[in-house]
């Protein structure tokens, strides 16, 4: 099982080294591997170092590569941009950073914002994805943005979330990248390392895509939705760091495109929700 305080840039280099195939680097292979992707010693070669020095990078033996080093290992395989500062933050870890209380809150003037935008569904996620505040419309898109819900235990394990995502392998798959993505240069954060080890006993396709190591910061993007009561919705959605990302606390804010089907839906949604209507 990936342990994200434990060897972090072996785990990475590793399911990193095992989606490469052979034809993806121009190599030519005569007969059937024994192993998936390359060889070490090709992303060695790749990277410049020697093979014996990156065998000491997987097995966890040597823990401080150089930015030349990291830099070669990105190029050997293949990474894009986001996994290049990915695997960059891992070998320079920041330690014991304060964390927030057991019990976070929401501060008052964000929490007011929410409760104005009556005809957006908006709410705040902390680091660990757990709901901390959320508006009415937002609840009437979906009960997990009701606070107190952890969003990704939610995605995995609460069968009605698979019902309303219309493409919820593509969202799981965007999820889970993102998690990697936060957890970042962090280590010794107890409350990610227990979601992540209840998750990959409970889910195993949180697990296979934990595995995988993908990385990819989630920033604005779609979300495809079907609705128990208004239908299909494809809806636009921003995400913005409270207190310049400090906290780790995120306001995620769900709009529609201006004079589309899902706009007027979206609008029916929230005026049941600000009349109480359910």
């Amino acid at each position: 099982m990936d342990n994200i305080d434990g060897n972090r840039i072996g785990e990475f280099l590793r399911a990193r080294r095992e989606q490469i195939t052979p034809a993806d680097v121009g190599i030519a292979v005569a007969s059937r591997r024994r192993v998936p992707g390359l060889r070490r010693e090709e992303i060695a070669v790749r990277a410049g170092i020697s093979s014996e020095y990156y065998l000491r990078l997987e097995q966890g033996r040597e823990q401080h590569p150089s930015d030349a080093v990291i830099a070669g290992l990105a190029r050997a395989l293949q990474l894009d941009a986001d996994a290049t500062t990915y695997l960059f933050e891992i070998a320079r870890p920041i330690v014991q950073r304060p964390r927030p209380p057991e019990k976070e809150t929401v501060a008052v003037g964000i929490r007011q914002l929410l409760y104005l935008w009556t005809a957006t569904p908006a709410y705040v996620q902390s680091r660990t994805l757990d709901v901390l505040a959320s508006n009415e419309t937002a609840r009437a898109l979906s009960p997990i943005f009701t606070p107190g819900v952890n969003l990704i235990r939610a995605a995995f394990l609460d069968p009605e979330v698979k019902s309303l995502y219309r493409d919820w392998d593509r969202m799981t798959s965007n999820t889970v990248a993102g998690l990697r993505a936060q957890a970042g240069n962090e280590v010794g954060d107890p409350k990610l390392a227990a979601l992540v080890d209840e998750l990959t006993a409970k889910s195993p396709e949180f697990s296979r895509l934990w595995t995988r190591h993908d990385v990819r910061p989630k920033g604005a993007g779609r979300s495809f939705l079907h609705h128990p009561l208004v239908g299909d919705l494809d809806l636009r959605y921003e995400k913005l760091a409270v207190g310049e990302g400090r906290s780790g606390q995120i306001v995620v804010i769900y709009h529609a495109d201006p004079g589309s089907s899902s706009e007027t839906r979206l609008a029916l949604l929230s005026k049941r929700a600000t009349d109480g209507v359910n």
